[in-house]
Formats: structure tokens, C-alpha cells, sequence
């Protein structure tokens, strides 16, 4: 990974960007006006441009740059304000005060849905084993200033760790989370989504085991769940419960505490 400004850049642009480099321990590269693609065909690395308004992640040979943007988050909590259900919500059993683990943060859509309904005095907690992506998503989850205020504030109460899943669980006490959630689904989630194509390079993808599922069970109080294709074999594989949907082509399975 390097890290370069944005096209037009000015002094505090660059300040920033080299302070950024220094805080990852990555090279910082001058732009010195030339595209991404000429910059990364020197360096050979994955680049994260700082720009005015936004971090963008270029993968090695792709483009278009991965950015964070709140997508489908805002119009699930917009449904949810107008009365209708959301399935990930009901499925993980959340309300006001709970206390949600994301095992698989992705884009941040569940987390921000999650953090809006729990609200203030509950807890969201994210796991991105990327350090680089884990920084652009808590960069853009503190930074987004647009639209509703109070989703924004849900933005900001989410807890980005830059941890693969296993290494958090282990750490953390019985019965801590609510809910400890899995979205194995992730890697198709990307395919379908603006900006953040690329990232299907970047994402590290944590295969589920007896030991993460064993620690998982240990840490939610009240249940984990998976979000799986519906012909997925990992629902019997592990014990959960399904919650079938029938024009939906993934399902919700729960092991319920």
C-alpha cells in the first residue's frame, strides 16, 4: 500500500496524506499530477488516495476506487422509520440498549441499520481483518456529514476493529454481545454495490469453524446469527435454525442462547 493526494491537491491535502502514511506505516508518493494508474504502474501497490472530500482505495490494476458510502443502510433505516421491518434487525433480535458484534462489517450497511435501531446507550462493534479497509471504513463511518442527522449519529457510534473475527471473539468475555453476527454472503454483497468493487481484493475473507462458532456462542448472550445462501451447507454444519424466506435467495439461521 502507498498513499498519494487527490489530482487537484493543495498544502493541507498533502499534510494530510503524509500524516496519514505515517500513521499506517506505508510510503507516502507525491501525485505530482499524474493518474493513479501511472503512480501504481512505478510502485507496483495498492494505492489510497486522499482526497478533499474522501478516502478512495484503488486496488492494483482496477480503475474505479473502493469508497465508503452508507448505500442500501439509508434506505433500510428510512423503511424502518416508515413502520415497515428489516430482516437482518428481526433476526438479530434488536432494540434499544443491545449490543450487536459484526463479524463480517463489509460496507457497514447492517452495523449502521444495527446502530440506528439500539440507538445511544447500545453498542456496535465491527470486525475488518484489512487494516487499510478497516481505515477507510472508520474514516468515512466519523466523517459522513450528509442527510439525516440522526443515521449520521449512528454512523459515528460504530466501533471499527481492525481484527479478523476469531482474534476479537477470543478476547472478549461470556455473554458481552446480544448478538454475534455472520454475513458469509459478503463477497457476492461486493459484486452488486457502487464504489466498492474492488475491495473483492483487498477483503479478508475468514472461513467459519467450530472454533469461531464456539466462541461466538461464548460471547452473545442472547444469539448468533448467519446470513447464508439458501442452499448453504453451513447451517446444518453448525446447528442454527432456520428462518426461511421465500423469495429471498439468502436466509437468516439463529442459535439461539
Amino acid at each position: 500500500m502507498i498513499v498519494t493526494t487527490a489530482g487537484r491537491t493543495n498544502t493541507e491535502m498533502i499534510q494530510l496524506a503524509e500524516n496519514t502514511a505515517r500513521m499506517l506505516k506505508v510510503p507516502y508518493i507525491p501525485r505530482k499530477k499524474r493518474s493513479i494508474q501511472a503512480v501504481q504502474k512505478e510502485v507496483q501497490e495498492d494505492c489510497l488516495v486522499v482526497g478533499k472530500e474522501r478516502l478512495e482505495l484503488f486496488p492494483l490494476g482496477e480503475h474505479e476506487p473502493c469508497f465508503f458510502h452508507p448505500n442500501s443502510a439509508m434506505f433500510r433505516i428510512k423503511r424502518l422509520q416508515n413502520g415497515e421491518k428489516d430482516p437482518f434487525i428481526e433476526a438479530c433480535n434488536l432494540s434499544l440498549e443491545k449490543k450487536l458484534l459484526d463479524c463480517t462489517l463489509g460496507l457497514g450497511s447492517d452495523s449502521i441499520t444495527a446502530s440506528f435501531i439500539v440507538g445511544e446507550k447500545g453498542v456496535v462493534t465491527g470486525c475488518e481483518g484489512n487494516r487499510f479497509l478497516a481505515y477507510l471504513m472508520k474514516t468515512g463511518l466519523q466523517t459522513w456529514d450528509d442527510g439525516d442527522q440522526s443515521i449520521v449519529a449512528a454512523m459515528k457510534r460504530i466501533e471499527v476493529k481492525s481484527q479478523l473475527a476469531l482474534q476479537v471473539l477470543k478476547g472478549l468475555p461470556s455473554n458481552y454481545y446480544d448478538c454475534v453476527y455472520f454475513d458469509p454472503m459478503f463477497e457476492e454483497n461486493i459484486s452488486e454495490s457502487n464504489g466498492i468493487k474492488g475491495i473483492k481484493k483487498l477483503a479478508v475473507y475468514e472461513s467459519l469453524t467450530e472454533e469461531t462458532i464456539f466462541h461466538a456462542y461464548r460471547v452473545a448472550a442472547d444469539r448468533v446469527v448467519l446470513k447464508d445462501h439458501f442452499r448453504s451447507d453451513r447451517f446444518k454444519q453448525f446447528g442454527f435454525h432456520v428462518s426461511i424466506r421465500k423469495t429471498a435467495k439468502f436466509h437468516y439461521g439463529i442459535l439461539e442462547k
